[in-house]
């Protein structure tokens, strides 16, 4: 179908852009006189411009939005219609209505985008024909029909959808009368999109004039398209990593220099921070002071496990100690900070205590306090855990604009204590484990060339929502004996190695022995952060092949181009759903620290974890 009004072959054959929908003014003139033709005139009692309170004429209004029809492609808009439906499925988390306008309008544009490219094509090789004037009006309203029944159709199943989603992670169902506002919001982000293409093509357009002096008419489209496409995409990422990230760095830096309310300096020698510490309160950081003053003490310990206790080590390195250092950001930074926190281990005598965690933090310097606690609670005290803040950014940013640096801190972090650990006679060494979350997993992982080095190299491993981008993550689940799913894989019979969303998956019965030393993959089927992936824009991922995790909605299916976006956005609120759910890990990470460390103490487990669940806000 071309596009209405009534448009001349002329156009049909001159188009060379796949994006050029606009109406020439040939057109134009012959559908205002095919008009005229079939008009009535209009009678002695016919309003005149001037009467009905000055509303103009019907026949003039229906000029009006016929004209500003033409300006877009039909097919496209077809296509978009499609899109549309398929934004509101269903996805890993419940979204506001806000975040599902912006999937909605960005999913619009590319469904209306493929149509006009696929209209493109097909007058590229002619074959389009020219539709009489009859069956353009009869398409075109038998678009609007079908856009009167699918917009608010969909309107309705998309909330309902949502409130099934809320059911699965735990969450009361909302009002679904907000979701009005995704129709209104979802048109914003598309228009916006769509004149963002515009541009981009007006842009290619003179590029095209330019070069097309010198080369042939394909290969001058070819390059035109593809160097304004690069172009773009480096003002992006130059926008993102020198303009949006420096600005985000400097405030970042000052609310870092903020601390929590009810966070106090400690007084125990045994945390960082504290008058003996090698490391100033102020130079800790936001995250870092709460880290070092939280977490559970001495007699905390002693009345929740029935058992004498000791006063629990926790050292940290904050990245503002090292700002004074003249270090560029990179690697001297990362080990002025590793070698701060090898100095508090020495000075707090930790590698006499029984168990030694390092742990790679996210952005800026954040540990899971759950998975900190859980363990200090099992050791009875008799544990060290060693940490270091390396960028002021939150992990957002971080996520988008500096995967670098994670990555050296988790190794330079790992190396330091390794190299000061394996100093120490073998028999009077504590126990070496590593633990992150999120950016803190990507980050510590690095460390390791491999699942091989990693057991040959440490006493146990807990991995806690792992990013999709992750390279081992993603050659351990490659790698998983055949049949077993992606979102909880069995790499070879899960001898050492073992994926888990919840406790219970540790020990199925199809597996055989746990041996030591064990590490565990922590990541729930719901969470966006572990399922994220650019392969989503045009590739079918395993884990939606596979049966559907028991929080995700079982009619949730795989769309090019749109289950991105909705994952994308997922990503936004991830955490603010209830433990156990998306990427909020909580205190069941003490029943995971209770098998890695093979106690077995299922009732001491217990009694942690209902203190850590009464503590959780």
């Amino acid at each position: 179908m071309n596009e209405f009004p009534e448009q001349s072959s002329t156009r049909a054959s001159s188009g060379d852009d796949p994006t050029d929908v606009d109406v020439n003014k040939r057109a134009s003139t012959d559908a205002e006189a095919a008009d005229r033709e079939h008009a009535v005139e209009p009678s002695d009692d016919s309003p005149s411009p001037g009467q009905a309170g000055g509303e103009e004429p019907q026949k003039e209004r229906f000029h009006r939005i016929r004209g500003w029809l033409s300006k877009f492609e039909p097919v496209g808009l077809v296509v978009g219609l499609v899109f549309y439906a398929w934004s509101m499925s269903p996805s890993l988390l419940p979204r506001q209505w806000n975040l599902q306008a912006v999937a909605t309008g960005i999913s619009v544009a590319i469904g209306y985008g493929i149509g006009v490219l696929f209209v493109w094509i097909f007058r590229k090789c002619g074959l389009t024909r020219e539709w009489s004037p009859q069956w353009k009006r009869i398409g075109w309203y038998g678009m609007a029909l079908a856009a009167l029944i699918v917009l608010p159709l969909f309107i309705f199943l998309g909330s309902w959808w949502q409130d099934i989603t809320r059911e699965l992670v735990g969450i009361e169902p909302g009002s679904n009368w907000d979701y009005i506002g995704v129709f209104f919001v979802g048109l914003v982000v598309f228009f916006v999109c769509l004149y963002l293409g515009r541009g981009l093509r007006a842009l290619a357009h003179l590029f095209n004039r330019l070069v097309g002096r010198f080369l042939p008419g394909p290969v001058a489209i070819g390059i035109s398209v593809a160097v304004v496409a690069v172009v773009f995409l480096l003002a992006v990422d130059g926008l993102v990593t020198t303009g949006v990230t420096r600005i985000a760095n400097g405030s970042a830096k000052v609310a870092d220099e903020g601390t929590a309310d009810g966070v106090v300096q400690p007084t125990e020698p045994e945390r960082s921070g504290s008058p003996e510490s090698l490391e100033t309160w102020d130079s800790l950081g936001r995250e870092g002071r709460t880290f070092v003053d939280g977490g559970p003490r001495q007699q905390q310990i002693a009345e929740v496990t029935g058992q004498p206790a000791q006063a629990p080590i926790r050292v940290y390195a904050g990245r503002a100690s090292v700002d004074d250092s003249g270090f560029e950001e990179g690697q001297a930074t990362v080990n002025a900070l590793a070698e701060g926190v090898v100095a508090e281990l020495d000075r707090t005598d930790a590698f006499s205590r029984e168990y030694l965690a390092v742990v790679t933090t996210t952005g800026r310097g954040w540990v899971n306090q759950d998975v900190a606690s859980s363990l200090e609670y099992l050791a009875g005290g008799n544990s060290a855990i060693a940490a270091m803040q390396y960028s002021f950014l939150p992990s957002p940013l971080a996520f988008i604009a500096d995967r670098e640096t994670p990555r050296l801190a988790g190794r330079a972090l790992f190396e330091a204590v390794y190299e000061r650990w394996s100093s120490f006679p073998e028999n009077d060494r504590p126990k070496l484990l590593v633990f992150g979350e999120s950016l803190g997993s990507y980050g510590g992982q690095d460390a390791f060339s491999g699942a091989q080095d990693m057991l040959a190299r440490t006493d146990g491993a807990l991995f806690v929502g792992t990013p999709n981008f992750t390279e081992q993550w993603r050659q351990i689940t490659d790698s998983r004996d055949p049949g077993s799913p992606e979102i909880q894989p069995v790499i070879y019979g899960g001898q050492n190695v073992r994926f888990a969303s919840s406790p219970d998956d540790l020990n199925p019965p199809q597996l055989g022995p746990w041996e030591t030393p064990r590490i565990v993959y922590w990541q729930h089927p719901s969470d966006p952060i572990v399922w994220w992936s650019p392969d989503l824009l045009l590739h079918k991922p395993d884990w939606l092949e596979e049966p559907r995790g028991d929080d995700v909605d079982k009619g949730m299916t795989w769309i090019p181009f749109v289950t991105f976006w909705q994952v994308t956005l997922d990503q936004v609120f991830s955490t603010d759903v209830p433990n156990g759910h998306g990427h909020s890990y909580g205190p069941e990470a003490v029943y995971f620290w209770n098998q890695i460390l093979d106690l077995n103490d299922q009732e001491l487990s217990d009694r942690i974890f209902e203190a850590g669940d009464q503590a959780s806000p």
